[in-house]
């Protein structure tokens, strides 16, 4: 498998802006009275400048120190103090439980095992308050994804590994809309759509 910090170390920041609709996410995280909020899987940092500029107070969780590395640069031109932890998704989360009131994770928690996507949303659960939100995306198979032409083998059901590409050895797993709502069952979904970088976003409250 490749180590992310070597893909970082590669293509540097990858992302610059914001998911397309982070805009009117922080809207209705201000409408709900969200304070703390956490970008899971945070990458170099994109949605922890635009949150912390939108005043919340943001942590930052993600297990390439190269990618957490780059975010602190970034935080520290942009003059915005953000928390951040090194730590795998599949680990426990270093949190207290019921400690945010939203989650935000963006391409992200797919990449992993059925088993251990679980062990991730269940840490989810774990650290949010009753009516916290959720808004996570991952990617479709079959939408004309970049994906596609990567050689996908699958290694269990709807988990597939590209055999070339830029995520070479990383597993994807994509899931479809019954096993979303199987797997955020402790979630009352909002929305289930396709977004405008063609992947599928979920809009959530904790029950």
């Amino acid at each position: 498998m490749p180590d992310w910090d070597e893909i970082f170390s590669k293509r540097g920041k990858i992302f610059h802006d914001p998911h397309p609709d982070m805009e009117k996410i922080s809207k209705l995280f201000k409408e709900k009275g969200v304070k703390k909020v956490l970008d899971l899987g945070c990458g170099t940092g994109r949605h922890l400048i635009f949150l912390s500029k939108k005043g919340f107070e943001v942590y930052g969780m993600d297990a390439s120190p190269k990618a957490l590395e780059m975010a602190r640069k970034w935080l520290i031109e942009e003059n915005e103090k953000v928390e951040l932890h090194l730590n795998r998704i599949e680990d426990k989360f270093p949190y207290e439980d019921k400690f945010f009131d939203a989650i935000i994770s963006i391409q992200v928690i797919h990449h992993n095992l059925i088993k251990d996507i679980i062990i991730t949303v269940k840490e989810i659960e774990r650290i949010l308050k009753k009516g916290s939100i959720i808004f996570i995306t991952f990617p479709v198979l079959g939408t004309g994804s970049k994906l596609e032409s990567w050689e996908l083998k699958e290694i269990e059901k709807g988990t597939y590994v590209p055999q070339k590409g830029q995520e070479k050895g990383l597993p994807h797993h994509f899931f479809t809309v019954d096993e979303i709502y199987q797997v955020f069952s402790s979630f009352n979904l909002l929305e289930v759509y396709m977004d405008e970088t063609n992947h599928r976003a979920i809009l959530g409250i904790k029950k």
